[in-house]
């Protein structure tokens, strides 16, 4: 029996990384005849980021595969009887999801138990991937490798959030059957055998 893949997809600021991971996607889809699911982890909180979803949603509705899109900004671990277990998920973003979660969770106030919000926060985070990716046929997760972003003078906030980043990349990439790191529209394969090739 074919086992559950878990794909891996990270980059820094526009470096082509969503766009690679859904084409990947819909190749997968396509291939083997399955759901196709994208998962939006995005809250609408500015213009920018209304214009972004409205840009990636026109894209994925313009394909000739069909998405099916769920909005889970947090617990992804409590939505996973919502997909098929046969069929293809691509969740974007893990930054935007982890960072939902420690705005949710009170991390950013000053009297939070900042150590045990961090604890309790990952592994949520992990137990919902690893839930979804037993669920599921393949989850291809994206993020972000803010270590390349500047971003100036860093508060101790900023740095705790970056180092949980880093954990639950490491963690994922663990488990994770393929893993790319995408530079300017360039996937390259850090982990696994078979490259993705593009058609």
């Amino acid at each position: 029996m074919e086992k559950q893949q878990l794909i891996f997809i990270t980059g820094g600021a526009r470096s082509g990384k969503s766009s690679f991971a859904e084409t990947y996607a819909m190749k997968l889809a396509k291939d083997d005849k399955r759901r196709l699911y994208y998962v939006a982890t995005s809250k609408k909180s500015d213009d920018e980021m209304i214009d972004r979803i409205k840009r990636h949603q026109k894209d994925r509705e313009q394909s000739e595969v069909h998405w099916e899109t769920a909005e889970i900004p947090l617990q992804i671990g409590k939505n996973i009887a919502s997909f098929s277990p046969n069929s293809v998920v691509l969740l974007d973003c893990l930054t935007i999801l982890l960072s939902n979660e420690l705005f949710h969770n009170g991390f950013y106030d000053e009297t939070s138990h900042k150590e045990a919000i961090q604890t309790e926060i990952m592994e949520s985070i992990m137990e919902g991937i690893d839930a979804l990716a037993h669920q599921v046929k393949v989850l291809i997760v994206v993020s972000n490798e803010v270590v390349f972003d500047p971003i100036g003078k860093e508060s101790a906030l900023v740095q705790t959030y970056r180092k949980l980043l880093g954990k639950l990349h490491q963690q994922i990439v663990e488990k994770s059957t393929e893993a790319y790191m995408v530079e300017s529209s360039i996937p390259l394969m850090m982990k696994g055998s078979h490259p993705c090739v593009e058609s």
